[in-house]
């Protein structure tokens, strides 16, 4: 497997989830790429699945916030203050879609180690939560208020959470590292009645976490990309290619 890099830096919702299904669909045989990058707007993403009632969509755009939908499950996420990286490769033979997703966040808890020692107290979410449950509660409207099985924790708290799909046998997987505060704002543009707001804020507090708030400082994102990285070339025993952008929209 030949692996390639690239970043991809800020752009609109809809640019970056049709960059990612671009990549999963122009992907060479053999080859497995890793993309970062950012918001801007920031922009609340709903699951593929996920109606979009379940957002105060007027809010929403009246505030600059962007909405798109994913092309993978899960639920609604306020991607803000985080890094956000993808990787697309070939399911090969002897591999799954469960393994990959777990070699994947392996490779992320060695790239947020190596950012900052106080980060080496990740781990991993070992039980697989029945979100055909959860949906029906009022926390099943947000991505993090539940990790899945394999997810990075913080001191019990989730830190960066993920996405898959399979297409053909291409895997496309992405996620959100936390890196600060904002994304809990994502109550704000919930569909929610009174009764429900402080519940499921509550549900952000207890559940998740950034990496500033563990380090007690603001992130580098240079330094963070730069860290996982060298966590995906150690995990893999590769050395990125930089990914030369065509056409791919």
């Amino acid at each position: 497997m030949t692996w390639y890099y690239t970043d991809t830096g800020f752009n609109t919702g809809e640019f970056n989830m049709q960059f990612d299904l671009a990549l999963s669909k122009n992907i060479l045989p053999g080859q497995a790429i890793l993309r970062f990058y950012r918001w801007e707007p920031f922009c609340i993403s709903l699951g593929f699945n996920q109606s979009i009632d379940s957002i105060d969509y007027s809010k929403a755009k009246e505030e600059g916030i962007g909405i798109v939908k994913r092309p993978t499950g899960g639920r609604a996420v306020l991607h803000a203050e985080e890094l956000t990286y993808s990787v697309v490769m070939p399911c090969q033979a002897g591999s799954s879609p469960k393994i990959i997703y777990k070699e994947i966040n392996e490779a992320l808890k060695l790239g947020i180690e190596f950012y900052n020692k106080d980060l080496t107290m990740l781990e991993f979410e070992t039980a697989q939560p029945n979100f055909q449950e959860i949906y029906k509660e009022k926390k099943g409207l947000i991505c993090f208020a539940t990790p899945a099985k394999n997810e990075l924790k913080y001191a019990g708290k989730k830190i960066a959470g993920s996405a898959q799909r399979k297409i053909g046998n291409i895997i496309l997987q992405h996620g959100s590292i936390l890196c600060g505060t904002y994304h809990k704002k994502i109550i704000d543009y919930l569909s929610l009645e009174d009764k429900d707001y402080s519940a499921i804020l509550d549900e952000l507090n207890n559940k998740t976490i950034e990496i500033e708030t563990v380090i007690n400082k603001k992130v580098n994102y240079d330094e963070l990309k730069k860290a996982l990285v060298k966590g995906f070339e150690s995990f893999y025993s590769m050395q990125f290619l930089p990914y030369q952008i065509k056409n791919e929209l």
